[in-house]
Order: structure tokens, then C-alpha cells, then sequence
């Protein structure tokens, strides 16, 4: 019982954590350098940046789905709801937003950048920020619902 208790705190502490470090990047972490740098640097310090971000990203999005599944499975099982949780769904969709805006569109802003390929650079990175700032409003839903306070369990028939 007690390894349930610390994995729930796990679980309720680590999308607000996970929130924090994705608005320190795209508030102060991304701009900072272009303020300071040349513009090939300052791109390439972000990039690195956003890099260590989404590996991060998917790291926790990996342990609270295996955290979230241990929890489906007990509610599931005492008959208060599905195998399948919104949390679960929203980090899904977090992972989504992680490996479409960084690993595939990420990929293509070098080329873009020389004009090659059916999207511009100024396009690709619209779409970037886009699953960027889409993943970020995931994360605060996560961080919003993990915050609320545990759903009572009702008593059984009385004895």
C-alpha cells in the first residue's frame, strides 16, 4: 500500500514539474539566446535545447502512462472506471505532439532552411511552436487534473 501512496504522489507531482520545465523553455530557455547571439548560434542552442526537452518529454510521458496504467487497472478492477483514463489519452496525445513537432518536423527545418522542400521554414516552424503549444496545454490539463482532490471511493451496501 505504501508503493501505491509514493506512485500517487509521483503521479500528482510530476505533470506540474513537467508543465514548469516546458514554459521555462518557450518563455525564457528559446528566446534568451536569440536576444544574445547570432542568429546560427542562437538556433542552434535552442535546437539543442528543444532536443533535451522532448527526450525529457517522452521520458515522463512514458513513466506517468506506466503510473496512469496501474491506476486504470485498480479503478477498472474495483469497478469505478475504464482500463483506458483521460490521463492516459492526453499523454498519448502529449507523445503525439512530442515526435510530430520535434522528431519530424524538427527534421525538416535544415532543409526548409536552404528552400528545399513544399514548406518553407517560416512554415515548419508555425507548425512546430503549434504541436509545441498544443503539447503545453495537454500538460497543464494534466498538471489541472492530477491537482484535484482524490474522488471519494462509495461505501459498499451497508453491512
Amino acid at each position: 500500500m505504501a508503493r501505491i501512496a509514493v506512485a500517487e504522489r509521483i503521479r500528482r507531482l510530476l505533470p506540474a514539474l513537467w508543465l514548469g520545465l516546458l514554459a521555462a523553455v518557450a518563455l525564457i530557455g528559446t528566446p534568451a539566446p536569440f536576444a544574445e547571439l547570432a542568429r546560427d548560434v542562437a538556433g542552434r542552442v535552442a535546437g539543442r535545447m528543444l532536443l533535451r526537452e522532448a527526450w525529457f518529454s517522452i521520458v515522463v510521458a512514458l513513466l506517468l502512462w506506466m503510473l496512469e496504467r496501474g491506476r486504470a487497472l485498480r479503478a477498472a478492477a474495483a469497478g469505478r472506471g475504464s482500463v483506458l483514463s483521460t490521463e492516459m489519452v492526453l499523454l498519448l496525445a502529449t507523445l503525439l505532439c512530442t515526435l510530430l513537432g520535434y522528431f519530424i518536423v524538427q527534421a525538416l527545418l535544415p532543409a526548409a532552411r536552404l528552400g528545399q522542400g513544399a514548406l518553407g521554414f517560416a512554415q515548419l516552424h508555425a507548425v512546430s511552436v503549434g504541436f509545441y503549444a498544443v503539447k503545453l496545454l495537454l500538460v497543464a490539463t494534466l498538471a489541472w487534473r492530477a491537482a484535484a482532490p482524490p474522488t471519494a471511493v462509495p461505501a459498499g451496501p451497508p453491512g
